[in-house]
């Protein structure tokens, strides 16, 4: 029972337990399976549980790939949308991984990965926390560069469209965009529309 007591307050603090979590703190990962049995743990996702009835944000889906792939930082339309800076609708996750990284076996949520080397990966992160799990998320300077640098894979529209609205709504300032488009070598490209954005 007291192991039991354990991890459901593991779960409130974390707000979503994998067995790592469980063996961290020297629990077997069996009491997951057998709580989840007797209907104390919900499971989310594979290999993700949390409390019956845990509030489903639209923002879940990043929480639950945050804490399966802790490397991965949520990139282009994903974190447009999360910073309200677009009208696209991602219908899967946006994840940026080092480059050299194994490709994440995860069947749900559907995944768009890009690869990418220092400092491009490493620069803008920002940490929020969503359901209580640390989520790395690029800047919105950061992630309307990453869009100029990925515009054959989301589209200039929409790069166009993200520069414009992180201005609009003061989210970005001058400075933060000309050091994010630097970053991604894409300075050149961006110019013109950041001149007529202005």
């Amino acid at each position: 029972m007291r192991r039991q007591q354990q991890i459901l307050e593991l779960a409130r603090e974390k707000g979503m337990i994998r067995a790592k979590d469980l063996e961290a703190v020297g629990i077997s990962r069996n009491y997951l399976y057998r709580m989840h049995k007797q209907g104390l743990l919900e499971k989310s996702a594979a290999g993700l549980y949390t409390l019956p009835r845990a509030p489903v944000t639209e923002n879940t889906s990043l929480a639950e790939v945050a804490k399966r792939l802790p490397h991965a930082i949520v990139c282009l339309v994903s974190a447009l949308s999360y910073h309200g800076i677009t009208t696209q609708i991602p219908h899967e996750i946006w994840l940026s991984l080092p480059r050299g990284s194994w490709r994440p076996k995860m069947e749900y949520p559907p995944l768009n990965l890009t690869y990418v080397s220092d400092p491009a990966y490493s620069f803008g992160i920002q940490e929020h926390v969503i359901d209580r799990v640390m989520v790395k998320i690029y800047s919105p300077a950061k992630t309307v560069a990453d869009c100029f640098k990925f515009r054959n894979k989301v589209g200039l529209d929409v790069a166009i469209e993200a520069l414009r609205e992180a201005w609009r709504s003061r989210k970005v300032t001058m400075d933060e965009l000309v050091e994010a488009a630097g970053i991604d070598r894409v300075s050149k490209i961006m110019r013109p529309y950041m001149e007529a954005t202005v």
